[in-house]
């Protein structure tokens, strides 16, 4: 007797599983660590060709530079370096060269007709800009010297008049030293050369 089989085509269970492919999800830090490296690549990129830019702008000005320098002869250059040290050692000396005509002017405006003036010196103290004057000289009596210093004590340009040594001479004359001081500005070259200017009649 033949045995009989039962034997089925149809699978009972499925021969391949379907695979779900669930989604992954970005962080939202992976996402601006993502962002912030993209960043980082495009700025140094452009930090590298800012750089070639500003390479290339420099030696553009170099030769440019170059070509003003060659355009002029060497000796017309150390002539105007020459020229523009002498103007700048004239002009220091014209700013601190003392004119003591203006004092000769006042004192022949303020001095007294009976006195008279045998020694005249000048020199700038250490420590301070004014010029002091030291002088010498004569009056015939101690009533002139008194009317004398009046008329310096009265004059702006004349600091602290003081009459000195006062003595007499064997011809009745008083001798007499004098020291007084200077407003810089008084006697100063180049200020005297632009009144001179501004006034051209006085």
């Amino acid at each position: 007797m033949e045995q009989q089989f039962q034997t089925s085509f149809i699978p009972k269970k499925p021969l391949a599983e379907d695979r779900i492919i669930k989604p992954r999800s970005v962080g939202v830090f992976s996402f601006l660590a993502t962002i912030i490296f993209i960043a980082s690549i495009v700025a140094g990129g452009g930090v590298y060709f800012y750089e070639i830019l500003l390479t290339k702008q420099v030696a553009s000005s170099a030769d440019s530079l170059k070509r003003a320098q060659d355009a002029f002869e060497p000796t017309v250059i150390n002539d105007l370096v020459a020229l523009n040290k002498r103007l700048n050692s004239a002009n220091d000396i014209l700013n601190h060269h003392i004119a003591v005509t203006p004092i000769f002017k006042t004192l022949g405006d303020t001095t007294l007709k009976s006195i008279q003036y045998t020694k005249f010196d000048y020199s700038i103290p250490k420590g301070t800009s004014n010029i002091l004057i030291k002088m010498s000289g004569k009056a015939p009596s101690y009533q002139s010297i008194a009317i004398q210093a009046d008329n310096f004590g009265q004059n702006k340009y004349l600091i602290d008049p003081v009459f000195s040594n006062l003595n007499l001479d064997d011809k009745g004359s008083v001798n007499f030293d004098l020291t007084f001081s200077v407003d810089p500005s008084f006697v100063s070259y180049s200020s005297n050369i632009t009144k001179a200017n501004q006034n051209p009649t006085q």
